[in-house]
């Protein structure tokens, strides 16, 4: 038998026909930090490229990227520690300059696919996902919180809620309360497998939002777990998630596999910041190259399944994309 695969690289035409895994923009969703004021741009230094933004700032940057085919974003408040108490209570509150900037986005630009975060974290004194009582992380009792807060972000005009806290029993907690409220057209894409990483620094260091005691081991799941993943997609699947998200992707990409083989609905992943901050790193030492190794990395979680991918590369890969 003579079998040489090289015949099929033997030419770019001959390598682009028989290419298996496809990447394009569209496949990408762009996480942004929102900040309340005015004429606000900071850059985050462990997460080069990526910036907190004020409204009037982030309007002209959102059009610059549509122009770019990017049109789902994923947006994260960056909320002062003055308006953080125990109940999270600012997260549904009518002055919420999140929920403001989201209605004047979806007014400006209806075209676009907003995502939410729903966690008491970036809301919380405590910077946990869920409510603390007596030094312990109780489910049930934030179950009600998260979904307040989520029907606040559908009136908002959210496209996707995303549930980032992994507290038992959530999705199917927020799918009733938002069909109660007569948001059925609303989208879950829950964050089904999040484990508890070391590549989260810089998001933190963006939202200012890490335990204040402790840690976010006794939600968020083992690395070293793989089946665990199943039963938790399983059971979002079941409480009604739409997609269901694996975070983070490049060292969990088993994990994407897996579920993607598993369950019928669309498979999501977060490059996380911690990720994405290594690449800059690197490049920025002249150790690689940065634009081949963030297709390479985002073709990797393509190839294992994501049908989506929240990153903060979705700029600057849609940028070297278009040239």
């Amino acid at each position: 038998m003579n079998i040489r695969p090289r015949r099929n690289r033997k030419s770019a035409a001959i390598r682009n026909m028989v290419e298996e895994t496809h990447l394009g923009v569209q496949h990408l969703i762009y996480p942004i930090f929102l900040k309340d004021g005015k004429n606000i741009k900071e850059e985050i230094a462990s997460l080069p490229n990526n910036y907190r933004w004020s409204l009037d700032q982030l309007i002209p940057e959102i059009e610059t990227c549509m122009n770019l085919g990017i049109y789902t974003y994923d947006l994260f408040p960056a909320v002062d520690e003055s308006l953080k108490d125990t109940i999270a209570s600012y997260s549904y509150a009518d002055d919420n300059f999140y929920l403001n900037a989201i209605r004047k986005l979806k007014e400006t630009f209806p075209e676009i696919a907003i995502m939410s975060d729903v966690a008491m974290d970036p809301y919380s004194s405590d910077g946990h996902d869920g409510l603390v009582v007596d030094g312990r992380i109780v489910n049930d009792e934030t179950l009600p919180i998260l979904a307040r807060m989520s029907v606040a972000q559908a009136q908002a005009g959210v496209d996707i809620i995303g549930p980032s806290d992994m507290m038992d029993g959530r999705v199917g907690y927020i799918r009733e309360a938002l069909d109660s409220a007569g948001y059925t057209d609303t989208s879950i894409m829950s964050y089904t497998a999040k484990y508890a990483s070391a590549f989260y620094g810089p998001f933190r260091d963006a939202l200012n939002s890490a335990p204040k005691a402790g840690d976010k081991k006794s939600y968020q799941m083992n690395p070293a777990n793989q089946r665990e993943a199943l039963l938790e997609a399983q059971l979002d699947f079941e409480e009604g998630a739409d997609m269901l998200m694996v975070k983070p992707a490049l060292c969990y990409l088993d994990i994407i596999h897996l579920l993607k083989q598993q369950f019928p609905i669309p498979i999501t992943a977060y490059n996380v910041s911690g990720e994405c901050a290594m690449v800059h790193a690197a490049a920025q030492n002249g150790w690689l190259n940065y634009d081949l190794a963030v297709y390479e990395m985002l073709l990797s979680i393509r190839r294992a399944g994501a049908d989506g991918i929240l990153t903060y590369f979705a700029k600057d890969f849609a940028q070297f994309n278009k040239k």
